[in-house]
């Protein structure tokens, strides 16, 4: 999911740049001091299964554990993002500087898209609402990754071996597994200690 430096047209990297600004000072709003242990450890799990990569053309597929960090995290999913993001591309050059805000986007809304929908949906099992949760935070940012690439250059959308129908038949059985994870690990973790888990997501048993 990471895209490198370059691949991206100016335009639309300032433009995401600046609106990853916006988003982060969203995160950041009204922080405490008790959530920060919280944000470590999340921030450090998403580094971690992020470096698990296979590069495809401009970007990569991997793990991205949206859909757990917007559960545990809320809206601050975002923040975690945004700083594992920068060990990785200062670290192990995995992503880019330039791009930087780009990446924040395309992990970060799908996070917030997944803590705000299962504020709204609460009478699901937690398993499921974990599948859930897993499987359309991969979906979200596959489709924003494909719509940043054709408004950047309308060539990565060409032919049957595209670089966006590639991207499609490499992250849906991702997606699935992801969300078959996710599922499984919101399931124990919840059983075991729910206060990690952020207020308003309604999981039960």
């Amino acid at each position: 999911m990471h895209v490198a430096d370059g691949v991206l047209s100016v335009s639309v990297a300032v433009g995401t740049s600046i609106a990853a600004i916006g988003l982060i000072t969203y995160s950041l709003k009204g922080i405490k001091e008790e959530e920060v242990p919280k944000i470590s450890l999340l921030t450090g799990a998403f580094f971690v299964s992020s470096l698990i990569n296979i590069p495809i053309g401009p970007t990569s597929v991997h793990p991205l554990l949206g859909g757990f960090l917007g559960l545990v995290l809320g809206r601050r999913a975002p923040l975690g993002i945004f700083i594992g993001l920068i060990l990785q591309a200062t670290l192990f050059q995995h992503g880019g500087l330039s791009t930087l805000g780009a990446n924040t986007l395309l992990m970060s809304i799908p996070a917030l898209f997944v803590y705000w929908l299962a504020t709204i949906f609460k009478n699901y099992p937690v398993f499921w609402k974990g599948f859930f949760s897993g499987f359309l935070a991969i979906c979200g940012g596959v489709l924003l990754l494909m719509v940043l690439l054709l408004f950047s250059d309308s060539r990565y959308g060409e032919g049957t071996f595209s670089v966006i129908n590639i991207l499609l038949i490499a992250y849906l059985p991702l997606a699935f597994l992801e969300g078959v994870l996710t599922g499984f690990s919101v399931k124990y973790l919840y059983s075991v200690r729910p206060s990690l888990f952020e207020r308003g997501v309604g999981l039960k048993k």
